[in-house]
């Protein structure tokens, strides 16, 4: 076994391989770029070196600079992680010209598999059902029109180097190739230093299945049941489960042998998923094989009890694998979450910035359900716009989907972020989805379910009763301690007002609070004061935590509290609302307030994300009409084209290509 391995990556993904690594008793080497010289990895890690600047390009993708770091600290091999170099066939040869193991697939597999057009010949040639494309080289953006209209709309372009939704974009008309096929290939050579790009049928209401695969170097590979990924936006992975609601036995066993099959045929010897594009009618077809750990790998490792970077770094060295297919049982049901730092109320633009509060939920087991949070930050510190936006996977895992899947809504409810925008609020509200929760699922569901953009669900029902009371309690509790100030006046002593409003979103709710310590009783109160419902809330929370947790009617509650100079923020179950608690005189006089109006700027471009300005498409003077081309904006890896939303003519331009835009700076203004 390695005394000493090398993470050739950052975030997350190095912090899992650290954990295993340390678990095994192996010590970690580090590496990090100018951005990342306070990153979580590399205080986690034994030792760090340095790579260079924060581009990729200049840092975690030159081999050079991995193969130096090894010879430096002595690291005897490198996990590469998922992305960068994880499928670079010129990676692990170089790696053994040096004398170093690569804890991963060897070259030849590598190639084989990871390039998405030859892996879609291999698996051809092994007579596993492909979808129709066209897998040769494209020559320019008419070729690939062409291609697109011999195969028939809709297509997906995607880069044959690609992953991760980078370089990727579907088209159903002429215009759509027009536009995406130079965007897909920019983001290829952008992310991945290689722009040849592969076009293919896309097919309607599918679902995107996986199967995880582990092999040796003995011969051996075996599958270890499925993951259902179709929850996707951008072709990016939201929210990830295992096993497939879709799949039975039988379709379970075809897809897992399918893909094996394809692994013993170019001797894959590691860690590795073959995806397929599935029908509702458990139809299947061979979409590609990632040579690689997953994001997704987690929910694997909960139902199946194994870890999935130990096996890896016990193949590399040569070990057989500890068991045999038979041997693998799927055991209840996993959730993940993929918490990305993205405003999913501006259409899931890039958010980045400073962390100013990170408390995620505590990991363990609680009420028959295991929390489990995979992270590559802390509080404190810097989400980069040089990489991707993710922030945590949080996983549950419990007996049955339903309550992995409840497990998950509470855990959210738990999770505390602030300092930029994150999409907990989606999240949440996709576990409260009735669409989610049958199962009944396809990659365009986000599109389908959200298709003028999220929008924060309403506080209705039980769930606005919930937070009306619970905000009646902490504005209580917050009186309270406010007493407790010394050096107020003395004598008669203050008693509150029991009655309270509570002003949610654009409702008003009447109610009564009476209690102490940690035990509240808040009654609502109804037309002419009469007493309706009491709800019993226990809690100890006190001011100034980030989330409330309590019970609720003897139900376990945790709200997400913000304390504004006027009232309150809470977050709970995917609604996000503010709430003013008011006595009955200051509720009267609120009402007589004004409501502010927000500027118009109708008349400028404004930019939607902190990001990169890649180009200007219109002049000065220019007319436009709806829909052109304004500019494009490139931020975490993905370029954006802003579009012009009315007919008019620019009156000034304020940016050019190159510049850095904070969000909302003004890059056009109309006439």
């Amino acid at each position: 076994m390695f005394n000493k391995i090398l993470i050739a990556n950052r975030g997350e993904i190095a912090c899992r391989v650290i954990k295993t690594a340390r678990k095994m008793g192996i010590k970690t080497v580090a590496v990090y770029s100018d951005a990342d010289r306070d990153a979580l990895h590399v205080e986690m890690a034994d030792e760090a070196v340095h790579i260079g600047p924060a581009p990729a390009a200049q840092s975690y993708l030159i081999i050079d600079k991995i193969i130096e770091a090894c010879k430096q600290t002595g690291a005897e091999a490198v996990h590469p992680g998922y992305g960068f170099l994880s499928e670079r066939e010129s990676f692990p040869v170089a790696l053994a010209k040096a004398g170093i193991v690569f804890i991963g697939p060897n070259p030849h597999a590598i190639a084989a598999m990871g390039d998405k057009i030859e892996s879609k010949k291999a698996a051809a040639a092994a007579k596993v059902s492909t979808v129709p494309g066209y897998m040769g080289e494209i020559d320019d953006v008419k070729h690939a029109i062409k291609i697109a209209e011999d195969i028939g709309y809709p297509v997906m372009m995607k880069a044959s180097a690609g992953g991760g939704g980078k370089g990727m974009r579907i088209a159903f008309n002429r215009r759509e190739v027009e536009e995406g096929y130079p965007l897909a290939k920019s983001e290829a050579k952008a992310s991945f230093g290689d722009d040849r790009m592969f076009i293919e049928k896309f097919i309607v209401d599918p679902r995107h299945i996986e199967i995880q695969l582990i092999g040796d170097k003995h011969g051996n590979v075996i599958y270890l049941g499925e993951r259902e990924c179709s929850i996707q936006r951008r072709n990016q992975k939201v929210l990830e489960e295992a096993p497939s609601p879709l799949l039975d036995e039988k379709t379970r066993k075809a897809m897992g042998e399918q893909a094996v099959a394809l692994a013993k045929a170019v001797g894959y010897d590691s860690a590795g998923t073959v995806e397929f594009v599935a029908g509702q009618d458990r139809s299947f077809f061979f979409l590609e094989m990632n040579t690689r750990l997953q994001v997704e790998h987690p929910v694997t490792e909960m139902i199946t009890g194994v870890d999935l970077v130990e096996l890896m770094i016990r193949v590399a060295a040569g070990e057989k694998l500890p068991f045999k297919q038979s041997d693998i049982k799927l055991n209840g049901w996993a959730v993940e979450s993929r918490v990305y730092a993205e405003d999913p109320f501006r259409n899931f633009l890039p958010s980045i910035g400073r962390l100013v509060k990170y408390r995620p939920p505590a990991e363990g087991i609680r009420d028959g359900a295991t929390i489990r949070n995979d992270t590559g930050v802390f509080e404190g510190g810097e989400i980069s716009m040089y990489y991707d936006p993710m922030i945590a996977k949080l996983v549950t895992h419990a007996s049955t989907r339903e309550k992995a899947i409840a497990a998950q809504a509470d855990a959210l409810d738990a999770f505390y972020i602030d300092g930029i925008q994150h999409n907990i609020p989606f999240l949440q509200a996709v576990m409260q989805h009735p669409r989610w929760i049958s199962g009944k699922i396809s990659t365009g569901f986000i599109k389908e379910e959200y298709p003028d953009g999220f929008k924060p669900r309403a506080a209705e029902g039980e769930e606005r009763r919930i937070l009306a009371s619970v905000a009646a309690v902490i504005d209580h509790q917050q009186n309270s301690r406010r007493r407790q100030i010394t050096h107020q006046m003395s004598g008669t002593a203050v008693s509150f007002a029991k009655t309270r409003v509570v002003k949610i979103g654009d409702d008003q709710l009447k109610m009564e609070v009476a209690g102490e310590g940690h035990s509240f009783a808040v009654t609502m109160m109804g037309a002419n004061d009469a007493r309706g419902e009491t709800i019993s809330i226990v809690s100890g929370w006190t001011p100034g935590d980030p989330i409330w947790h309590g019970k609720v009617n003897n139900r376990d509650v945790a709200i997400m509290v913000r304390t504004r100079l006027n009232g309150l923020t809470l977050s709970y179950r995917g609604i996000t609302v503010p709430v003013h608690v008011f006595t009955t005189r200051e509720a009267e006089l609120a009402a007589l307030m004004p409501v502010k109006a927000a500027a118009d700027m109708s008349k400028f471009l404004l930019c939607p994300m902190p990001g990169l300005v890649k180009a200007i498409n219109v002049e000065e003077g220019a007319d436009v009409k709806a829909g052109d081309p304004l500019a494009i904006v490139e931020a975490m890896k993905m370029e954006n084209i802003l579009r012009a939303e009315l007919d008019g003519k620019v009156k000034k331009v304020n940016a050019k290509a190159g510049d850095s835009l904070a969000v909302d700076a003004v890059i056009l203004e109309f006439a």
